[in-house]
């Protein structure tokens, strides 16, 4: 239905206007009932609908309506599964429309800038377009639903720790090319109807005022059509952050807010037409989630259970798998280990904590799995309440473990190891699961770990396993997706979204993570995750984009439909991927970029496409990529925008970041003017390193010879070549012994920008 939102906002008082910029309680934003404005709902998400119950908590975090927990973003990001993500989406709209939620707060696109995070089990991926394809899906699943939804949280939010108050100092081309990278895609595919800003500070300034990323960047640059929402409590300054283009503070201020807004417009230091635009941005969201309520929807809850055991059958990683002891054999016996088979960890805590409409019991699936022939019985082995170890219990295991053909043991993170409000300290596993894994590897040698955490850990026991199961954080369905996983009745297809360390000092955050009071400077610049494990040759306990199958798979023939192109153009890259194996199976093909020769510091490969191809055995599929100006360029921040130079570029195809399984070169030309500005101080060596200057310069030494010995040989020749590199052109009036004057070195600039033009 087309409103009339301006001749709307014109009959609205002053103080109407400014109380839309604040909710009405803790989940309601305000209406105007004598205008026919409604009130509407939001609720915490994204990985299953968290509506507080009438009546219940005032923090709103316990009571919630029972809804379909899937997994969180950590293993869904594992799925490198579009498609997937969007149907998960999808399922997660249809149960808002049922509730009469008209937003729903999620994803988080952060990035994972160390494994320490608390809320990491929230956030997709350590890679910005990783991160920004599965926030672009999940947004296009629930939106299409007719049920917005909040990115979240914009932006540089990679730590819980004083997240309230600290400053997250990062230099442009970081923020660009890394953190700010994982909102933009999402932002300009989906748009979201809402984008949450963050607690935190971002250079100086808090992101709920942070009128360049909120309103130049945000609104002019990515073209964002919806209202900005504050983290519930991020406002510091009501007025400024309205200034800022911040539309929405939540929860409601009870009035305090709406007063700040309506004084800073009487007193001219607001003006009211910014104001109206706000209201407008509000309004055109509020009147959307009218238009698309389905009256009387309902949603089918053991489908969407389904759903979630798919999900969560994708989202898994197989880590390792010694001589190929998986999938187990339904016969013999199987001894199942650790309290976190009957407690099973499924989501991450804090807000986003949803409860289920049903749990799966992992023994039960297992024993259903495992069928008739198998004998199945189970020890708990350690307590999860805290992390001293149980004599008994351990003595319990390795006695299962002895009489029986095979061990899976469930070790991972209890509740209170990670959640949103506080970082981890260690990475490593509470101390009493590690004693565990020794003693009952020594009483069975057939050892399969299955892990449930939100983020890496160390694995100092990796040798003792000959199975591990990466099951991340799976939701109410996990039970039958780990035993769909470990009896072959599924193949493995996750891969890593992020880099598990051998140790937590080997993270390249790791000096400066927690940083100075609330100084946290981002000092690893662009070297986040796999970035500096490959550029630094730092070998991860496993890499990212890692991740086995029961199956194997082999690729051919990289070819370009070009082999050159300009900046301005994309390009095709097709490459043929082969399932060599015996069973079914989806490999995900990632494509990584690399400059061959940069002017700049740059990583030594970047993720720029990936997907994920299901294969029969003896099954052969040409998998097809587009890339374009982006995949190839880096921030230029002295022209505040993304910049090509001309070369060549590796085109990368692997099964992981450090299995590149074939390559090859294309060159790109810049169609930008790349050229530099020749100055005093431009050097010798950079001059003749560029083919518009290099022939000038040349000729130019030649004539003029200012040093006098270019036409010495040997070792003399050798050092002169290599002073003169770096030496400024004023310096060659100094060293040339009055062969060189003022006028003509003015003139060479001249000639030199002259074949730059």
């Amino acid at each position: 239905m087309e409103r009339d939102l301006k001749h709307l906002i014109s009959q609205m008082t002053l103080e109407e206007k400014a109380g839309m910029c604040s909710g009405l309680d803790f989940w309601r934003l305000k209406g105007v009932e004598r205008l026919g404005i409604p009130s509407i709902m939001v609720t915490d998400g994204p990985h299953g609908l968290r509506k507080q119950k009438e009546g219940a908590d005032h923090v709103g975090l316990f009571n919630s309506v029972p809804a379909t927990c899937f997994p969180s973003a950590a293993g869904v990001a594992s799925s490198w599964d579009r498609e997937l993500i969007e149907m998960m989406g999808r399922a997660l709209g249809e149960e808002c429309q049922a509730e009469d939620v008209a937003v729903l707060l999620g994803p988080g696109a952060n990035i994972k800038r160390s494994p320490l995070c608390g809320r990491n089990f929230e956030y997709f991926s350590e890679d910005p377009y990783l991160s920004s394809e599965m926030a672009a899906h999940h947004i296009r699943g629930v939106q299409s639903q007719g049920v917005g939804t909040s990115l979240k949280h914009f932006a540089a939010n990679n730590e819980e720790h004083r997240r309230m108050t600290s400053d997250s100092v990062v230099d442009e081309r970081t923020l660009r090319e890394i953190y700010l990278a994982s909102f933009e895609g999402a932002v300009k595919k989906s748009q979201p109807w809402t984008v949450m800003c963050s607690y935190n500070k971002v250079n100086g300034s808090f992101a709920s005022e942070n009128g360049y990323l909120l309103t130049e960047i945000l609104k002019d640059e990515w073209g964002h059509e919806g209202f900005v929402v504050s983290d519930w409590g991020a406002v510091n300054e009501r007025a400024a952050g309205l200034a800022a283009g911040l539309e929405l503070e939540m929860p409601t201020s009870r009035g305090t807010g709406d007063r700040k807004i309506a004084e800073a417009v009487r007193a001219g230091k607001l003006s009211e037409e910014k104001l109206d635009r706000a209201v407008e941005r509000l309004l055109r969201i509020i009147f959307k989630a009218v238009d698309h309520k389905i009256q009387d929807a309902a949603y089918d809850a053991e489908a969407h259970h389904q759903l979630a055991r798919v999900v969560a059958r994708e989202s898994m990683v197989l880590l390792k798998n010694e001589g190929k002891l998986l999938p187990l054999a339904k016969e013999g016996s199987i001894a199942v280990i650790g309290a976190l088979a009957a407690a099973p960890r499924y989501q991450g805590g804090g807000s986003s904590h949803v409860n289920p409409t049903r749990l799966e019991d992992i023994r039960e699936e297992i024993v259903m799995a495992a069928g008739s022939a198998a004998n199945v019985f189970y020890a708990g082995g350690y307590e999860l309440d805290n992390d001293a170890t149980n004599a008994a219990l351990v003595e319990e295991a390795v006695r299962a473990a002895s009489e029986a053909n095979v061990a899976v043991l469930f070790a991972g993170l209890p509740d209170r190891y990670e959640s949103e409000g506080y970082d981890r300290t260690h990475l490593r596993l509470p101390a009493n699961q590690i004693e565990l894994i020794g003693a009952v590897a020594e009483a069975q040698p057939n050892l399969v770990v299955v892990l449930s955490n939100g983020s890496p850990v160390e694995m100092p026991w990796i040798g003792s396993a000959k199975a591990v199961l990466e099951a991340y954080l799976g939701g109410q369905a996990l039970g039958g997706a780990i035993a769909d996983l470990l009896f072959g009745d599924a193949n493995p297809c996750g891969k890593l979204a992020e880099t598990f360390p051998q140790r937590l000092e080997d993270n390249p955050s790791y000096l400066y993570y927690f940083g100075e009071g609330d100084r946290v400077e981002y000092r690893e610049g662009v070297f986040v995750g796999y970035r500096y494990y490959d550029k630094k040759k730092v070998e991860p306990l496993f890499p990212f984009g890692h991740g086995l199958s029961y199956t194997s798979f082999a690729y051919s023939e990289l070819t370009f439909a070009k082999q050159a192109i300009r900046d301005d153009e994309t390009v095709d890259v097709h490459v043929k991927v082969k399932n060599t194996g015996d069973r079914a199976g989806k490999e995900i093909v990632q494509l990584y970029v690399r400059e061959a020769a940069s002017k700049v510091i740059r990583p030594d490969k970047e993720l720029k496409g990936f997907a994920k191809v299901e294969l029969q055995p003896g099954e052969q599929k040409t998998v097809t990529f587009t890339l374009g100006k982006r995949s190839f360029a880096y921030y230029d921040v002295d022209r505040k925008d993304w910049r090509v130079d001309t070369g060549a570029f590796d085109i990368l195809i692997g099964r992981s970041s450090q299995d590149i399984a074939i390559s090859a070169a294309i060159r790109v030309e810049a169609t930008a003017n790349n050229r530099m500005k020749v100055t005093r101080n431009s050097t010798v060596g950079d001059l003749l390193a560029d083919p518009a200057t290099q022939p000038v310069i040349t000729q130019i030494l030649k004539d003029q010879n200012p040093f006098g010995t270019l036409g010495d040989t040997g070792d003399a020749a050798e050092m002169m070549e290599a002073m003169m590199r770096y030496l400024p052109l004023r310096a060659l009036i100094a060293f040339s012994g009055g062969a060189m004057s003022e006028g003509q070195l003015e003139a060479m600039i001249s000639r030199l920008n002259g074949a730059n033009a």
